[in-house]
């Protein structure tokens, strides 16, 4: 299957079945196409906006025959109204100082990303990630990207620690979060859902409306989370819409 862009004509693959990682008892495939290095940040800024996400230099979205429960969702960020305990959230992590750094991988990053997945996503497809694969995740990209890291206020200074850390693209349109990672044992502040909060100050100040969050997956514990985030669209047939507002979930983010 191919699909012509203004500036390049791509070719998509579909993979084979395998087990969905989200939900039990069914399979999983993917059309996915490799972005060329020449206008790559084109090309994935179009595909983001019509449901692709990017791993590397591969988009990629779900084509399961007899599922469509995953659905891309993203914030409407000149919309949102940061609810009581996400204010909370913001307040908890006030301390934190957010700085933008290239998309050069460093091992201060790995060490807390290996962390992190240990601790929440073990047996996860990511879990025996290797410094290479992690350089390869941040750097071997042509899409406009940046980190963002969240580090602890230092009194001599200097950087403080890391705590938090997030890859993401930034659209004609909005931020796309890529890949997020914090410090597992501060559950206190809610670190995933303030790097979530944070973006969609992050993006109404550089005035692009989206925050893009990846794929919802109704019936999934590991996605509910995505919608606690109201107002959220999600995309279908018919384009982007808003989500009905889901019962409450509990996993802390």
């Amino acid at each position: 299957m191919t699909h012509h862009f203004a500036t390049r004509q791509l070719r998509f693959f579909l993979t084979a079945p395998s087990p969905c990682p989200y939900l039990p008892d069914r399979e999983e495939r993917k059309v996915f196409a490799h972005l060329p290095l020449s206008d790559g940040a084109t090309i994935n800024d179009a595909l983001t906006q019509i449901g692709f996400r990017r791993s590397q230099n591969i988009a990629y979205r779900p084509a399961c025959e007899r599922c469509d429960a995953c659905v891309s969702a993203r914030i409407p960020a000149f919309d949102y109204i940061f609810s009581k305990s996400e204010r909370r959230v913001l307040d908890r992590n006030r301390d934190l100082k957010r700085h933008l750094v290239e998309a050069e991988a460093t091992l201060e990053q790995f060490d807390l990303l290996r962390r992190y997945l240990l601790a929440r996503h073990a047996e996860g497809g990511m879990a025996d990630m290797t410094w290479p694969d992690y350089v390869a995740m941040v750097e071997d990209t042509a899409a406009r990207t940046h980190l963002i890291e969240y580090r602890l206020a230092s009194g001599d200074g200097g950087p403080g620690d890391l705590i938090g850390c997030v890859l993401i693209d930034v659209l004609s349109d909005g931020l796309s979060m890529v890949y997020s990672f914090y410090d597992p044992d501060m559950a206190k502040r809610s670190l995933g859902s303030f790097i979530i909060l944070d973006h969609v100050i992050q993006a109404c100040g550089a005035d692009l409306p989206y925050v893009y969050l990846g794929y919802w997956v109704n019936g999934s514990p590991k996605m509910a989370y995505k919608a606690r985030f109201q107002p959220i669209e999600v995309l279908r047939a018919g384009g982007w819409t808003l989500m009905q507002q889901q019962p409450a979930v509990s996993e802390k983010r």
